[in-house]
């Protein structure tokens, strides 16, 4: 059982946890369908079960943590749509969602962890260090108060902002439960993508679930030296070994994974790196997604150039590699992973 504040956080719960503890408490099995329907649905008070006995809303306040995340920012962008929230937890850290408009839906990044241990050179979200992870709670909640938010369905979950994944690999696999349940949300595996920065060690209990996600490896670079630079868990690993892991993964589980390559000017754009990655490619048979960087201000690194991604991507496409370059979305709200918490971190309103 997770607990938060000394308490057992019932929303990280699935609804046979529900019954044993209810009936723990005396109470019928069916209690367990009543509530995890209110708590899959974003509620953050007991008192709005109104369903639910008021002798059994006061057990459950005081034996259980609920919390309704509080929106401490909002941003969107005049250009494509994109929307931006701030979400502060309940201990007063802060984490970001992203709502992306596609012609096929909605599609929201969470985040897994407040900060990141994983040092990207490039990112936002490692500046500062790891904070803490999230529970599954807290991530479930940044999905419904995003979609409530939205005003509408979301299509598609990419756990892709603030934080690695793997590195939370216990209550990512609880959050994925959760949202995935049919008696909650219900929300298809095929609809979620989980990104990795290549903690390989993890990618066998990942394939053990057999889950049908889009697992996405952040690549951005075809060689350990340049690897090595930007992204320092690339060290004691290596492209070799990260290759052959994504390879015995695809070969498990039957999934293709996509491999991020954010294009940054003068460090992972030249034609020898789009030669190599092509040949890594060829042997792996990914597919490749190329990513204008968005830049942050407290990072040296810059987008490359449009004339420079276009022939990276030729060169991909000339040597039978499946490859798109992502569309660039909310570059005038701060929408790289990280940067609207650090810009209100900088402002005072949130801790770290």
């Amino acid at each position: 059982m997770i607990e938060i504040c000394g308490k057992c956080d019932i929303k990280s719960m699935l609804p046979e946890e529900l019954e044993v503890f209810l009936k723990e408490l005396g109470q019928p099995g069916f209690r367990a369908g009543q509530i995890f329907s209110w708590l899959s649905r974003g509620c953050g008070s007991f008192d709005e079960m109104t369903n639910l006995p008021l002798s059994l809303r006061e057990t459950l306040k005081s034996r259980c943590h609920l919390y309704a995340p509080n929106q401490i920012d909002r941003r969107s962008s005049s250009r494509d749509g994109t929307v931006k929230q701030l979400w502060e937890l309940y201990d007063g850290n802060a984490v970001e969602t992203v709502v992306m408009r596609y012609s096929y839906g909605d599609t929201v990044c969470i985040s897994t962890q407040v900060g990141c241990r994983q040092g990207c050179a490039f990112c936002a979200s490692a500046i500062g260090g790891l904070v803490r992870s999230l529970s599954p709670s807290e991530m479930l909640d940044e999905v419904l108060y995003a979609e409530r938010d939205s005003g509408k369905p979301l299509s598609h979950i990419v756990l892709m902002g603030i934080g690695e994944p793997l590195d939370n690999f216990d209550n990512v696999m609880r959050f994925l439960d959760l949202i995935n349940h049919p008696k909650g949300r219900g929300f298809g595996m095929r609809r979620i993508s989980l990104s990795t920065c290549g903690l390989i060690e993890k990618f066998d209990r990942l394939a053990d679930n057999q889950l049908q996600l889009t697992l996405s490896v952040s690549l951005h670079a075809p060689d350990d030296e340049t690897r090595s630079r930007i992204m320092p868990a690339n060290r004691g690993r290596g492209v070799d070994a990260l290759m052959e892991a994504c390879g015995k993964y695809m070969k498990k589980t039957g999934r293709r994974i996509s491999f991020e390559y954010a294009m940054i000017d003068g460090v992972n754009d030249s034609e020898a790196q789009a030669r190599l990655l092509a040949g890594r490619m060829k042997e792996i048979g990914g597919h490749v997604n190329l990513i204008p960087l968005n830049q942050v201000e407290e990072r040296e690194f810059r987008p490359s150039r449009p004339e420079n991604v276009r022939r990276f991507q030729q060169i991909l496409q000339d040597s039978g590699v499946n490859v798109t370059v992502r569309r660039r979305l909310g570059g005038d709200l701060d929408a790289a992973c990280g940067q609207l918490r650090r810009r209100v971190l900088h402002d005072g309103n949130a801790q770290v």
